[in-house]
């Protein structure tokens, strides 16, 4: 009975500091802000908050004990595919066993798409989410906040609200290392397969791409740009059209591992030597990178790293009693291996 109670409060207190936020038409983490006496808000903002605090009969400090006394003991993961991502549920397992917190999954097929967000992720249980790539909407995840739910994003797949804690990997300075390496290596022609041009991921790898060729005073050709899906079988065939053109590319970048290897196939059947007619660097350094023949030179993505520091917003935002969204973003390297060489002098 008393956890049920104490679970009604956090809602209650939640809900009510997402009101003072729609009241005054500011932001959640502006609400935060007044409440936390912090001075970079202006004294009209400050004026109207506090005025709708007095109406609502907000409480800041029994907000504050109310999170810190009510632990999160059930996270549920929403993930697009386990295998595919099994490095971060490494990390966020690791990361929930040291907090002492059980770990569920949450999927459309095992919930059902007609469902809510927040009653798929409280079907299991589940008091607080990890959702990796999600495909619910900015509006659908506010609706989380309006609830009093919490949870971080890791690689939001579209550009979502500010008040929205998200954990990403640092798409832009991965893409800007493979591109300078292309470009140390002498090639001016690269092909991008982009994957998913919607995607956060995938506008940030460009505009990595971009900065380096357009800092340079290299022309930029959209004619070398295909997007396609991630996947092999995209790889290949977006590599396919790219290896088709009169003047095909001396190097393609691909956006994804697995397109990389499309690629790797593409070169294949076309008679092409890699890296000797043709440079090859994916995105993720995933488990396969190493074995692939050639061995793929990839910008590797901190995935156990990632699901870890997931974890560690989620528990650190709720014991600290924080709604400033907080947006961490984790460095990449590049991993140079035998897929990448010297531009060819001629076709």
């Amino acid at each position: 009975m008393e956890d049920r109670q104490e679970n009604s409060r956090v809602r209650e207190s939640r809900a009510l500091i997402w009101d003072v936020a729609r009241k005054s038409g500011v932001s959640i983490s502006t609400v935060s802000r007044v409440l936390n006496g912090r001075p970079d808000v202006s004294v009209a903002t400050r004026d109207k908050v506090l005025a709708h605090v007095r109406d609502l009969g907000y409480n800041s400090h029994r907000h504050t004990h109310t999170i810190v006394r009510a632990p999160l003991q059930r996270v549920g993961v929403s993930i697009p595919n386990e295998e595919h991502f099994m490095g971060m549920l490494h990390g966020i397992t690791d990361a929930l066993n040291k907090q002492k917190a059980q770990l569920s999954f949450c999927s459309r097929s095992s919930c059902g798409p007609e469902r809510t967000l927040l009653e798929r992720l409280q079907a299991d249980g589940a008091d607080a989410a990890l959702l990796v790539l999600p495909k619910e909407s900015d509006e659908e995840l506010l609706e989380l906040c309006h609830a009093g739910f919490p949870f971080v994003v890791i690689d939001p797949r579209t550009p979502l609200s500010d008040d929205i804690p998200t954990v990403t990997a640092a798409n832009i300075g991965g893409a800007r290392a493979a591109t300078k390496h292309l470009l140390s290596l002498g090639h001016r022609r690269i092909g991008l397969l982009v994957g998913d041009a919607r995607w956060c991921m995938s506008i940030d790898r460009l505009a990595g791409y971009q900065a380096v060729m357009f800092a340079t005073g290299l022309p930029h050709d959209p004619a070398l740009i295909r997007e396609s899906d991630f996947t092999l079988e995209g790889g290949y065939q977006a590599a396919m059209e790219l290896l088709s053109l009169p003047e095909r590319p001396t190097a393609i970048f691909a956006f994804s591992d697995d397109m990389a290897v499309g690629v790797l196939h593409a070169a294949l059947e076309l008679g092409l030597s890699v890296p000797r007619d043709l440079s090859v660097v994916g995105f993720d350094d995933a488990r396969f990178a190493s074995f692939v023949t050639p061995a793929l030179t990839t910008v590797h993505q901190p995935r156990y790293e990632l699901g870890y520091t997931g974890v560690d917003v989620l528990f650190r935002n709720r014991a600290e009693a924080r709604l400033d969204a907080i947006h961490t973003s984790l460095s990449t390297r590049l991993v140079v291996r035998h897929s990448t060489g010297p531009c060819p002098e001629s076709f």
